[in-house]
């Protein structure tokens, strides 16, 4: 006998990041084409990612709504907004209330920036309660120099030990951390809001490649949170910078797409 096809609560959207080098405008538009159901704005040194009013336009005009801010905390956009975390990320609150965005999506602190993780974790509850927001924290990984591990971030790396409500978990993060990366999603349990849909081969390069090419059990994540009724954010975060062509990258968008629509379209009976 064969089963209904439940169509899934979670949307599939695409982050600006995974265009780079093209613009915020070029995302929205190749989004909107293909067929994604929203948009992650990657806040860097793009104009448009800072400006919640033309990021409103982009967004009405290509029907495409905004999921998340993702606020400048990487260390390639340690200077956009000033150097001060905090002004930053309540900036980020700022923008995506301004665009309807109900996600912000954080890194946890450099090591370096002991202030600032000395504080995050009652500060990130904080400005939950302020806001109205959703603050998901990423996962990272230790990088690695020499065979050696260095650990980068305070108070760490893997979220789950950590007083944090909502959590974004990355599956090119779990490549480069060698974590279990379905049992992180286990662990998490409701308090996983947020997915980074990428693949990696386990490599000390954060690889974001696209969903199916790596060695992460990207589909069985999808299965599982499909399987439970999940309703937070896919976003398909992958790196495109080396393609060849406008082409290209599209090709790559438009599997990555597929491939979270496959594997999110869990049978009625699934996890029963």
């Amino acid at each position: 006998m064969n089963e209904a096809v439940r169509v899934p609560a979670a949307r599939v959207s695409l982050s600006t990041a995974s265009a780079y080098p093209e613009s915020c405008a070029a995302t929205f538009e190749m989004a909107s084409r293909l067929g994604y159901d929203g948009i992650e704005i990657m806040v860097w040194t793009d104009p448009v990612s800072q400006d919640p009013a033309a990021l409103q336009r982009l967004s009405e005009h290509h029907d495409l709504p905004i999921v998340a801010i993702h606020a400048p905390t990487l260390l390639v956009t340690q200077r956009v907004w000033g150097a001060d975390p905090w002004p930053k990320l309540d900036r980020a609150c700022e923008v995506a209330a301004a665009v309807g965005a109900g996600t912000v999506v954080v890194h946890p602190p450099f090591r370096w920036q002991r202030d600032y993780a000395r504080g995050f974790e009652a500060g990130i509850r904080d400005l939950e309660g302020r806001t109205g927001l959703l603050l998901a924290v990423e996962n990272m990984f230790p990088w690695r120099a020499r065979n050696r591990e260095i650990q980068a971030y305070l108070p760490g790396w893997d979220p789950v030990g950590f007083d944090y409500d909502h959590v974004t978990l990355d599956l090119s993060h779990t490549a480069t951390a060698g974590s279990d990366a379905l049992a992180m999603a286990e662990a998490l349990g409701d308090r996983l809001v947020h997915l980074h849909l990428a693949d990696g081969l386990g490599s000390a390069k954060d690889e974001h490649l696209v969903p199916g090419r790596g060695s992460q059990p990207c589909a069985e994540v999808l299965e599982r949170l499909a399987a439970r009724g999940w309703g937070g954010n896919v976003v398909v975060e992958v790196s495109t910078r080396r393609v060849r062509d406008r082409i290209d990258r599209e090709t790559d968008f438009a599997e990555a797409l597929a491939f979270a629509r496959l594997n999110l379209a869990a049978s009625a009976g699934a996890g029963t």
